[in-house]
């Protein structure tokens, strides 16, 4: 299978997220059995790239998780994963529902909830569908609005 680097950094946005991965090898083990062949300098890029880190768990066991900053990098990956993953959104009163490429509705919501919307009060992710329950009506209109500034 040949993929691209942005769907070999999705994966392992998706992966860090859903599991507790605190090794390169993990990783690179994880990869390859969602069918992503990486060499482990090209994962350690990855990393780097991504800005990830380690944080401890409560059980002293160390885990990979998405660096949160303001940073302009960090801003344009989580917009070019959501443009990415993106297909269509609709609403019900004031739950938005966004439609994704198959297999990507995690990384597309990961990347929503660090775009900071604080209208979003929390996401639920399956294959390719997103529930999002938004605090109001006009706040659900307010960030379909800004969402379809991002894919236009």
């Amino acid at each position: 299978m040949s993929e691209s680097k942005t769907q070999r950094q999705n994966k392992i946005l998706e992966l860090i997220l859903k599991e507790e991965i605190g090794t390169q090898e993990e990783l690179t083990d994880q990869l390859r059995r969602a069918g992503f062949s990486a060499t482990q300098a090209t994962i350690s890029r990855d990393i780097r790239e991504m800005k990830l880190t380690k944080v401890a768990m409560s059980d002293g066991n160390l885990r990979y998780v998405a660096y949160r900053e303001s940073g302009q990098d960090l801003t344009e990956k989580y917009t070019s994963i959501f443009r990415e993953g993106f297909l269509s959104m609709d609403s019900a009163e004031n739950i938005l529902v966004v439609k994704t490429v198959a297999g990507m509705a995690m990384a597309v919501a990961a990347a929503l909830d660090n775009m900071d919307y604080p209208e979003i009060v929390g996401s639920i992710a399956g294959d390719d569908t997103i529930m999002c329950a938004v605090r109001s009506l006009e706040d659900t209109a307010a960030v379909m609005n800004r969402l379809r500034k991002i894919v236009e």
